[in-house]
């Protein structure tokens, strides 16, 4: 049975100032969980019920697992449709940034993307196309918030999150910077090179003005209806995707 101080806990997390003070985070869903639990993180304990347990497989012997009810399970799911498997997950430590790692690939910068639901796409639409780092504006919504964790699918588990002012890190990246902008050079006549910076801007606003003076390459995607604009994990998906085919034609 769970304890009033066990539905306290899980349920604070939803908010990132709790998550920041016990260093944990939320995931949900059988196969969420099971990225994780064959991930570098270190998952703090599992909550499941009966049913879903038999589609866990074979857990380590040292995760703490809690069976509860589904009554139970349903206190603590932020889920409409919940799977009956949650696990919280201790944060990552905060690493510093490998330049020389950086430095020989494509990353993408986030300025201050405010829907979970875009991060979370954008996150699990970088490792599709294989891009492994995402460093994020500081204003970026938290990538451990549930419905971010929830829109990877797993992928959370894999790609590397960094939060950090981002005009500082262009400064020092000594990278070239691909800006996605509505007045720039045809996404498809762009040569995107063998590493760079992919800029993408906010939902409403796009990118920030002390971001736009460090662009060096503006960047469009040509429109060929009559749409007003592209919802950005959308656009996202498009620079991945032309970056990763030039990569395939150059070998």
């Amino acid at each position: 049975m769970l304890s009033k101080a066990q539905i306290s806990l899980i349920t604070s997390l939803q908010h990132k100032k709790f998550r920041k003070q016990h260093g944990l985070f939320i995931v949900e869903g059988v196969k969420s969980v099971l990225e994780f639990l064959s991930s570098d993180y270190q998952v703090h304990s599992l909550y499941t019920t009966a049913e879903a347990r038999t589609k866990m497989g074979n857990l380590p012997q040292k995760l703490k697992c809690i069976e509860v009810t589904l009554s139970e399970f349903q206190k603590i799911s932020g889920l409409t449709n919940p799977q009956g498997v949650l696990a919280l997950v201790h944060l990552p430590t905060i690493e510093s940034f490998d330049w020389a790692l950086l430095r020989q690939q494509h990353n993408l910068l986030l300025d201050d993307i405010q829907d979970p639901g875009n991060l979370g796409t954008i996150i699990r639409t970088a490792e599709w196309f294989g891009i492994n780092h995402i460093i994020c504006s500081v204003g970026t919504v938290d990538a451990f918030n549930p419905k971010v964790v929830q829109a990877t699918m797993g992928s959370l588990a894999r790609v590397k999150i960094y939060y950090t002012p981002l005009a500082n890190f262009i400064d020092q990246s000594e990278m070239p910077t691909f800006g996605a902008l509505l007045d720039g050079k045809s996404i498809y006549k762009t040569d995107f090179g063998n590493a760079g910076l992919i800029i993408m801007g906010n939902e409403g606003n796009g990118i920030n003005d002390d971001i736009v003076e460090k662009v060096d390459h503006p960047i469009t995607i040509p429109r060929i209806g009559h749409a007003e604009s592209l919802n950005v994990a959308v656009a996202s998906t498009i620079f991945c995707s032309e970056i990763a085919r030039q990569k395939l034609e150059n070998g």
